[in-house]
C-alpha cells in the first residue's frame, strides 16, 4: 500500500471516529439519589412527536463498573403545563424508550425517577438520556460490496482500488450526514416559526377579547351615569316643587 493510500485510510478512520463521537455527545447523563426525581422543561409546538431514550445504570462493586440492573424500574412522567395534564405516566425497564405527541403548544415537564420501595434508599443511579423531536425518519441503508476479479493480479493494485473506493464512500457518507444535519436544522426553524405564529394568533385573539370587554364596560358606564343623572334631575324637581321654590 502506498504512502498516499495509507494517509487516506487513516484520514477516513479519523472521520468515522469524529462522526461517531459527535453523535454520542448529543446525549446527556445525570445521577439520581434513591427515588429522586429529575425533570426537564421543554417548550413544544402543537402536534410535535417526542421520542425519549434512556439507560439507567447502577454501580457494581463486584464488577467495578456501571451496569444495567434488570430488576430496576424507571418512572416516566410527562405533563402539559400549566394545565398539569398528564400525557405519559408509566413504569418502564432500566433501559427503554418512550414516545408522546404534544396535543397543545406550550411547556411540557418530562420527569424521570427510580421506582423504589424503600423510604431510605440512597442508591446512586446514573441515567443517560436523549430526546429526539418529530422523530425524523432517517434512511439507513446497509451498503454491501463484494470484491470480484482475478486474484492472480497484482494485490497491491487491488488494495489501492479498495482503499480509494472506501475513501469515496466515506466522503459520500460524511456529505449525507451533513445534509441530514442541515435538514434537521431547517425542520427546527420551521417548527419554531409555526410555534411563533401560534403564539401571535393567541395574543391577537386575547387582545380582541380585551378590547371588546373594554368597549362594553365603557357603554355600561355611560348607561349607568345617564340613569343617575336622570334620577337626580327628577329628584331635585320633586324637591323644589315640594318646597314651593318653583
Amino acid at each position: 500500500m502506498t504512502r498516499v493510500s495509507s494517509t487516506r485510510f487513516l484520514t477516513a478512520l479519523l472521520l468515522i471516529s469524529l462522526t461517531i463521537f459527535a453523535q454520542v455527545s448529543d446525549a446527556l447523563y445525570f445521577y439520581l439519589e434513591g427515588s429522586e426525581k429529575k425533570c426537564f422543561l421543554e417548550e413544544l409546538p402543537k402536534e410535535t412527536m417526542v421520542t425519549g431514550t434512556y439507560k439507567a445504570e447502577q454501580f457494581s462493586a463486584v464488577q467495578n463498573q456501571w451496569i444495567v440492573n434488570p430488576e430496576l424500574r424507571m418512572q416516566i412522567t410527562v405533563e402539559e403545563l400549566p394545565q398539569e395534564h398528564v400525557v405519559v405516566d408509566r413504569k418502564n425497564a432500566a433501559q427503554d424508550r418512550f414516545t408522546f405527541t404534544s396535543s397543545e403548544s406550550g411547556d411540557h415537564s418530562i420527569c424521570l425517577s427510580v421506582v423504589s420501595n424503600s423510604w431510605f434508599d440512597s442508591t446512586k443511579t446514573r441515567v443517560t438520556f436523549d430526546m429526539d423531536f418529530d422523530d425524523p425518519a432517517g434512511d439507513h441503508h446497509d451498503h454491501k460490496e463484494t470484491l470480484s476479479g482475478n486474484y492472480n493480479k497484482n494485490m497491491i493494485c487491488e488494495l489501492n482500488k479498495v482503499v480509494l473506493l472506501t475513501w469515496d464512500l466515506l466522503l459520500i457518507l460524511a456529505m449525507a450526514m451533513r445534509i441530514h444535519e442541515l435538514n434537521q436544522r431547517v425542520q427546527d426553524i420551521r417548527r419554531e416559526q409555526s410555534f411563533q405564529r401560534e403564539r401571535e394568533a393567541e395574543f391577537r385573539d386575547q387582545s380582541e377579547v380585551t378590547n371588546s370587554r373594554v368597549v362594553w364596560w365603557t357603554l355600561m358606564q355611560i348607561v349607568v351615569l345617564g340613569g343617575i343623572c336622570v334620577w337626580q334631575m327628577r329628584h331635585y324637581k320633586h324637591f323644589f316643587v315640594a318646597k314651593k321654590l318653583v
